[in-house]
């Protein structure tokens, strides 16, 4: 028989086999599970030979037990299926509630962060009208407080860092800082003993102080000998001992400035902001509008100078939007006094960074309290900002006609209040005025001397740094359209002209000390000139210029032994021929002796400055032969 033949056989059986398996019946079935449930011992399925069941039964029930095995395995199988599901089931919900509770969590975290902007009363201002109007004007963010961040905005940060990548792993450890970076060529740092310490909070204000320990007092000893001694030397030495020593920095950063050295210049005032941020109270912030300093503690004034030079270095290495930081961070430490006056700044910086409509806005919630109007510089950046935003191609062209038509309007009450500034203006701009207007008694010669001291001085500090905001042509020609438009309102005689002319009368007439300490330390030569000779003959240095009147002293500087004549320098030797008496520390018993010897060297003081202006401006020149050798000598005007 073939093979294919007998596998049809073998399926044929097979098939009977399965009927006969289905025709039993029920209770044969039951019966055959009752006695599979009765058998205890797996052995008892194998039959003897005395006993055993036939072949037919055993074969039976074998078939049952597969059958039986069989269900139980595929219920085995179905369970373990539904657990694994269920399982699945959990584990996607588990997912979705955690998702559910990281979104619930971070609605949480920024409705926390909304609120505790909301609560820091001075904030930040951003560039994007939809969020600046929640955050507070003088908002300060850490990543903006660093140059490059800005630089790498402007040239990617492949061309600002360089090869600094490459050496990041081989740089030494150093604290993280948020105002400077520390550099590798800077001596190790150690405390030089600066400290900062919590005085009192009160109405959500902390106010802070720094600290000098004894130490550091006796270095501030020196470092007074050294300044005396007039020889930057001296400094440089003092330097070498103690590396980290504010003052010291400053006053060497001005040295070094006065040469052109300005890389030099800058390190030094890095060095000391790296100093001071190593010295904050734990609880001091440099972001959060909260923090007060006072500038009449000498111990905090090099904190705001080396703050407001490193902002003016900012500002001339391009970096403006990084200077507004640091200026709104110097104005936000002490708001109510504003001690280095940076309202006359903050504007300037402002149209720098082209953030018109952060301008305006502080201008409309501090001109209520402040009357910055009365300001030259607000008068004419607020309105220079409209003209800016009226041009703007993203805006409609109603929203640009009614920006144009407010910018006309500001920019004429400004020349209207101020007719002094717009001839050094055009000058500056190097434009020439018409006939009709130089002409003008309004705009003419006689507007600029009429001017109060105070008023000029506020005036040339306007023109004289914000002059280069005015030299687009489109900008000269809107100026020039309003100047003709102030003419006619001069000479059809308009109410405001007669206001504006009685204000200058009432006010402007002293101004403030921290206009006169602005002006010094922002080195704008159409300012300086305008310094009265109160202020330009007191004796001012670089690390502390014009200290306030009530300053509070927490130590005071021992009385020093004469020195002998070779430690003197020489211009104190100079002054000592001409004055036999003259002694720059007297030992005198008694106050009236010691106030007349503080006099005296008040006198002294202000002429050695004197006589420092008048050395700095000699210049000699080989005197020309005439043929007349009879002239008179008494044709020489020594007033030349």
């Amino acid at each position: 028989m073939s093979s294919r033949a007998l596998r049809r056989l073998k399926g044929e059986q097979r098939a009977q086999a399965a009927l006969q398996e289905l025709e039993l019946s029920d209770e044969e079935r039951v019966n055959n599970n009752k006695q599979r449930d009765n058998i205890t011992n797996i052995f008892e399925l194998i039959g003897d030979a005395d006993g055993g069941p036939s072949d037919e039964e055993t074969q039976t029930e074998r078939r049952l037990s597969e059958r039986t095995n069989e269900g139980a395995q595929l219920k085995k199988d179905k369970i373990k299926n539904e657990k694994s599901n269920k399982k699945k089931k959990k584990k996607k919900k588990a997912q979705a509630e955690n998702v559910k509770e990281v979104a619930a969590a971070e609605d949480d975290i920024d409705a926390l962060l909304e609120t505790l902007e909301k609560s820091k009363g001075l904030s930040h201002q951003n560039t994007d009208s939809s969020t600046s109007d929640n955050r507070p004007l003088l908002y300060v963010e850490h990543r903006n407080l660093n140059p490059e961040t800005e630089l790498k905005r402007y040239f990617g940060a492949r061309a600002v860092l360089g090869d600094q990548r490459a050496k990041q792993r081989q740089r030494q450890f150093h604290r993280c800082t948020w105002m400077t970076v520390p550099k590798d060529t800077w001596p190790r740092f150690s405390r030089p003993g600066i400290s900062m310490s919590l005085i009192e909070s009160s109405d959500g204000l902390q106010h802070f102080t720094f600290e000098h320990n004894r130490d550091y007092q006796q270095v501030q000893f020196k470092f007074l000998d050294a300044v005396e001694s007039m020889d930057p030397n001296n400094i440089v030495v003092l330097l070498q001992l103690n590396p980290y020593h504010i003052d010291s920095l400053l006053q060497l950063s001005d040295v070094c400035h006065m040469q052109e050295d300005q890389e030099t210049a800058r390190d030094l005032i890095e060095k000391a902001l790296y100093c001071f941020e190593c010295a904050f109270h734990p609880v001091f912030s440099l972001t959060s509008g909260t923090c007060r300093l006072n500038y009449c503690r000498p111990e905090n004034r090099a904190f705001f100078l080396a703050l407001f030079k490193h902002m003016m270095f900012l500002e001339k290495r391009g970096c403006p939007r990084t200077a507004l930081e640091y200026c709104k961070l110097i104005l936000s430490l002490d708001p109510d006094h504003d001690p280095l006056c940076m309202v006359l700044l903050i504007d300037f910086l402002y149209i720098r960074c082209r953030e018109y409509s952060s301008l305006i806005r502080l201008y409309e919630e501090w001109e209520v309290y402040r009357n910055l109007s009365m300001l030259p510089n607000f008068a004419f950046s607020v309105a220079l900002s409209h003209y800016h935003l009226s041009q703007q191609e993203d805006i409609s062209p109603e929203n640009s006609q009614q920006l144009r038509q407010k910018s006309d309007v500001l920019l004429q009450n400004a020349l209207i209040m101020f007719p002094g500034a717009l001839m050094p203006l055009l000058d500056l701009c190097m434009v020439q005025p018409d006939a009709a207007v130089s002409s003008h008694a309004f705009f003419g010669p006689k507007s600029q001397i009429g001017q109060a001291p105070a008023l000029s001085e506020l005036v040339s500090l306007c023109v004289g740094r914000c002059h280069s905001l005015w030299k687009e042509a489109g900008v000269i020609l809107w100026l020039e359209e309003n100047v003709k438009k102030v003419l006619k309102r001069v000479d059809t005689h308009d109410p405001y002209v007669e206001d504006c002319q009685d204000k200058r009368k009432l006010r402007y007439r002293i101004a403030p000390r921290n206009i006169h300490r602005h002006v010094m330390i922002s080195e704008i030569k159409e300012a300086t000139a305008t310094l009265p000779l109160e202020v330009t003959t007191q004796p001012g240095m670089g690390f502390d210029p014009l200290p306030p009147l009530d300053s509070i002293v927490s130590y005071t500087r021992p009385e020093r032994q004469n020195a002998g004549a070779a430690n003197e320098s020489t211009l104190s030797l100079f002054f000592r021929s001409l004055l036999p008496n003259f002694n720059l520390q007297r030992n005198e018993e008694g106050q009236e002796v010691a106030r007349a010897g503080r006099e005296l060297n008040q006198e002294v003081n202000r002429l050695m400055v004197a006589m420092r202006d008048m050395l700095a401006n000699i210049q000699f020149h080989e005197p020309q032969r005439e043929d007349n050798p009879d002239r008179d000598d008494e044709e020489w005007d020594w007033a030349d």
